[in-house]
């Protein structure tokens, strides 16, 4: 059988059985489909550790029609959805190459950007007026930073699935995965503000006010997009005058920082960002290496 005529049954499979989301599924797809590409789609029986190898290299060399090269740990995201499709293989007795033969390249982390507490305030304080669109981005900021939800997580929450009242809540996030969510008495109460101007019956928790809004992947006509909350905050993050980039992810990434640096232990941290493997997490421990000297100069006896 051709590698192609294999893609379809084992993306499926990774949503059915893997219980990885639609979007991963979407990417490994992609990915193998440049397999396919560079290898004028052989057969499985056919790959070899030396087409895996000139594949590798032919990756390292990829332009795409804009000129724009492969980072490497995108080179490294190809050869993992190789390995898996090789390991579906196997699992279904369909002789190939062993998946163990692909080894990945080492991928040094990119250094973890983050946002200390006064830059977060001074993120809100760009949010001017009181108007529907002002009391969401308010909210959206507030939420993201008391949370360390997703931007993904967050524009697909609907009013149903909070409670500001307990200030906490249940959110699916990567591999289907189900974990608990708490929010501070100020994030909950920036979501009552922006709920108590809604004159609509719209189950998205956060609305897009766009006039050139259109349906998202789930048929809603006015929920916010990824995209939009990204560009949002990259807006206030300017009129803030903070110099760093300012995302989504970045305020995930100052939640962590700031439960560590105030005392919380790295697997309860792992626990409340949905992390699978606490080494993801332990990115964190660098960022927070600067609050070490205070421990030391605190708590070490002095001679």
């Amino acid at each position: 059988m051709y590698v192609s005529e294999l893609i379809l049954d084992y993306v499926e499979s990774l949503e059915v059985e893997g219980g990885r989301s639609a979007k991963t599924a979407e990417n490994y797809k992609l990915y193998l489909e440049r397999f396919v590409e560079f290898t004028d789609d052989i057969k499985v029986q056919a790959i070899t550790a030396e087409i895996v190898r000139k594949y590798r290299l032919w990756l390292n060399r990829y332009t795409n029609p804009s000129g724009e090269s492969l980072s490497t740990i995108t080179q490294s995201y190809h050869l993992i959805a190789l390995r898996g499709f090789l390991k579906y293989l196997g699992e279904r007795n369909i002789d190939s190459l062993p998946a163990d033969k692909i080894k990945l390249p080492k991928v040094s982390r990119k250094q973890v950007n983050f946002l200390h507490y006064d830059e977060v305030t001074r993120l809100l304080e760009a949010v001017e007026g009181d108007d529907e669109a002002s009391l969401r981005d308010r909210a959206i900021i507030e939420l993201l930073f008391s949370s360390g939800l997703r931007v993904s997580e967050l524009v697909n929450l609907n009013r149903g699935h909070i409670n500001t009242k307990r200030r906490e809540f249940m959110v699916r996030g990567k591999g289907q995965k189900d974990r608990p969510v708490f929010i501070s008495k100020s994030a909950a109460e920036k979501v009552d503000d922006y709920l108590a101007t809604r004159v609509d019956n719209l189950p998205p928790l956060f609305l897009s006010y766009s006039r050139n809004n259109v349906a998202n992947q789930s048929g809603d006509y006015r929920r916010l997009t990824s995209r939009s909350v990204q560009r949002m905050i990259a807006k206030y993050g300017k009129l803030a005058g903070l110099t760093k980039h300012v995302h989504p992810h970045a305020m995930r990434h100052a939640f962590a920082t700031d439960l560590l640096m105030n005392g919380a232990d790295l697997r309860s941290v792992q626990s409340m960002l949905g992390h699978a493997n606490i080494a993801t997490t332990q990115v964190y421990t660098h960022v927070t290496d600067e609050h070490l000297r205070d421990v030391h100069e605190r708590f070490h006896s002095d001679r």
